[in-house]
């Protein structure tokens, strides 16, 4: 996802995937025996699990094996325009601007529009389909209607007023504009006789969740005196959710709304730590909200509750239920949403975790199992995360709305992840009291699992878990169980004394032909997976490799590990999608080291197994790199100019998709137009996201 400034918040010395993998595999036994040996024993039989009628394999039963991708490769580009295969069309649907409600006018697109509570948000990201009946029930088998549901990550906020944002002190009707712009979107669509895709702008299902949207505390920290405000002395209620990136959803039928990059919205006055505890400010600190922030796009310069919110800064004459300096606490959850119930309000699960949430993706929900999600947290020398429920679940269940949420969602353990020497993995769970989570903590004083909570990554940094490359998309494969995560890059590998190159990320190079020729570190990206113990996704334990490696076709071999040619070559992975019932893999990326060579991009795969591929020697790092792709990984789609591709899903036939095209023409403004996509002529550029099909009617991808 679109991502600020590097804040290099991980001043922790947990150990690196190589210095482990090391004391297990040395390099020369490793390289003098192959891939396959270690592999042999660092997976045992596990890499082979295969399509299954059962449940064993972690997988979904009756989930298709796809043998061969259905397209011929689109070519680089850099037109401003989205560029698919012969034999595809596309369409756009849902822009930023347009009204969810017949009483707002069109969209005028030239910054004097208003009421952006309804009207689409900026900024589309990730997005789920679910599905209603004729009778506009929930009905989850439903190819031709459905209720789409999307995050509005970010603005553009050069476009969204006549000429630019007025400088501070700001008019409030621009600062309320912004705010309305960020959020979450549902819209009902529906499939006509013709098969052309609408949105309905009728209907009782729209819905905008925005930063004013009132949502409630659930799970260890509500109640507690780390969310008390002045808006909410209880500690129960925040306003609200703010840059919500990537997603998750819920076999009960609900939306979770994830919160990213949350921390930079906030103001904090330089030297408020000196008014606040050694534990709030170091959590802050760790958080992103550090002391001297300014907040983005300076909203508190607008003078009203409602604004001043934003400033976390600690009056002095006040206690904490006087103002807003526990109000950056509210932040950093997972939002669930049902789409299903428009005048529901959304809820902070609270156990799952504060920090960047990129996203929350769950296993394939198994009776009798508990239910699991993974998140990873989008911060360069970051992590990765997994919850599990306190309750199994039951299928009975589907269709529960919110109330599943309490029942699954607030209770459970929070688990972060650690990568061993012999390429199994450990879940470590965030408990307080265990694993030195407890009062007499160095980092943190944990004498509550609120307070761990809050801490998520100082609970992270004092159990050791290994440092990561900005952990954003997990998707888990339906045929075998199999988790994939983009590690999407990061400046600082190499380049920090606490982010060394390592197995898992052993790349820091010069990328010299780039339009910026001064980045280095792990500059392109990669993919890695995993297979849980006992294809059990609630298991404490896992065995990890590498599946892809982006880089310039160009590039040479100790760059490109995975052999990527012309056809398919990327940088920045960040999207990342199974299809619902099949192997057919999705990644789209969010790339600004290749933006002299293509715009941003889709690609469909056919992935191996685990385990696939050989072991190679990289600048001196033993790595474990998944069999090469070659036609199994192809280029879908090519967006227009300065655009990122991100969100996808698709009806559950698989003969449509939805993807969202954000924010193109982000590097131009009002004088210097960029993009016009996708209203073309001279108009101003818009999010937005757009229908894909297949001419023949079948599976798009295959």
């Amino acid at each position: 996802m679109s991502h600020p400034p590097s804040q290099n918040t991980n001043l922790s010395n947990n150990p690196s995937f190589e210095s482990i993998l090391e004391k297990r595999y040395p390099r020369r036994s490793i390289l003098k025996g192959g891939f396959a040996a270690a592999a042999s024993a660092t997976f045992g039989g596990a890499a082979l699990i295969a399509c299954t009628d059962d449940n064993n394999s972690g997988g979904v039963p009756g989930a298709q094996m796809i043998s061969a991708l259905g397209f011929d490769a689109v070519p680089r580009n850099l037109l401003d325009n989205v560029t698919i295969p012969n034999g595809y069309t596309a369409t756009v649907l849902y822009r930023t601007g347009d009204p969810i409600t017949a009483a707002v006018s069109a969209y005028a697109n030239d910054g004097t529009d208003n009421d952006f509570e309804l009207r689409a948000g900026d900024h589309h990201d990730a997005l789920y389909y679910f599905g209603l009946s004729s009778t506009g029930a929930a009905d989850p088998a439903s190819n031709n209607r459905g209720l789409l549901v999307m995050n509005h990550e970010n603005i553009t906020d050069t476009y969204l007023h006549p000429v630019a944002p007025s400088p501070a002190p700001r008019p409030e009707a621009e600062v309320r504009k912004e705010i309305n712009c960020h959020g979450v979107s549902v819209i009902e669509v529906s499939k006509d006789s013709s098969n052309n895709w609408s949105y309905n702008q009728s209907s009782s299902f729209n819905r905008r969740v925005t930063p004013f949207t009132v949502t409630e505390l659930q799970g260890p920290v509500r109640g507690s005196e780390f969310v008390q405000t002045k808006f909410s002395p209880s500690g129960t209620l925040v306003r609200g959710t703010v840059n919500n990136c990537a997603h998750g959803y819920t076999p009960w039928g609900t939306y979770l709304a994830c919160e990213e990059n949350w921390p930079f919205y906030f103001r904090r006055d330089a030297g408020d730590d000196a008014n606040r505890s050694a534990d709030d400010a170091a959590q802050l600190a760790r958080a992103g909200v550090r002391d001297g922030n300014s907040g983005n796009y300076a909203w508190t310069s607008v003078p009203g509750d409602e604004f001043q919110r934003w400033n976390a800064t600690v009056n002095t004459a006040t206690t904490a239920t006087g103002d807003y300096r526990n109000e950056p606490n509210g932040f950093g959850y997972n939002v669930e949403i049902d789409p299903y119930a428009p005048g529901s309000r959304p809820q902070k699960r609270t156990a799952m975790g504060r920090f960047s949430h990129e996203g929350c993706w769950p296993a394939p929900a198994v009776a009798g199992q508990p239910v699991v999600f993974y998140s990873g947290d989008d911060n360069r020398g970051d992590y990765l995360y997994k919850f599990v429920s306190t309750e199994n679940w039951d299928p009975a269940d589907a269709g529960m709305g919110l109330a599943g949420g309490d029942k699954y969602l607030n209770d459970g353990t929070l688990y972060v992840a650690r990568f061993n020497a012999d390429g199994s993995g450990d879940w470590i769970a965030l408990v307080q009291g265990e694993n030195g989570l407890d009062a007499s903590n160095a980092l943190f004083t944990f004498d509550s699992q609120a307070a761990v909570i809050i801490a998520t990554r100082l609970a992270a940094d004092s159990v050791g878990a290994t440092r990561m490359d900005r952990p954003e998309w997990a998707a888990v494969n339906p045929v075998n169980g199999e988790v994939y995560l983009t590690l999407t890059n990061n400046s600082n590998r190499g380049n920090n004394p606490a982010q060394p190159v390592d197995a898992a990320n052993p790349r820091n190079y010069d990328s010299g032909t780039d339009a910026n020729s001064d980045l280095d570190g792990n500059v392109n990206g990669h993919i890695i997976r995993w297979l849980e113990d006992g294809g059990m996704h609630a298991s404490v334990s896992f065995k990890w490799d590498i599946f892809l490696f982006g880089a310039r076709s160009s590039y040479g071999s100790d760059i490109n590990l995975s052999g990527l040619d012309d056809s398919n070559d990327l940088s920045s992975p960040d999207g990342l999608w199974f299809a619902r019932n099949s192997n057919l893999l999705w990644i789209q990326t969010d790339d600004g080291a290749y933006s002299d060579g293509t715009n941003n991009q889709m690609l469909a795969a056919i992935p191996g197994q685990m385990g696939d591929g050989a072991a190679m020697n990289v600048g001196g790092q033993t790595t474990f790199v998944g069999a090469n792709l070659g036609t199994d990984l192809r280029r879908f789609l090519v967006g227009p100019n300065e655009c990122e591709i991100t969100g996808i899903d698709s009806t559950p036939d698989g003969r449509t998709i939805f993807v969202n095209i954000q924010h193109p023409g982000e590097r131009g403004d009002t004088g210097n137009v960029t993009s016009n996509w996708p209203d073309g002529g001279s108009a101003r550029p818009r999010s937005a996201t757009i229908v894909i099909t297949k001419d023949d009617g079948g599976v798009v991808g295959v």
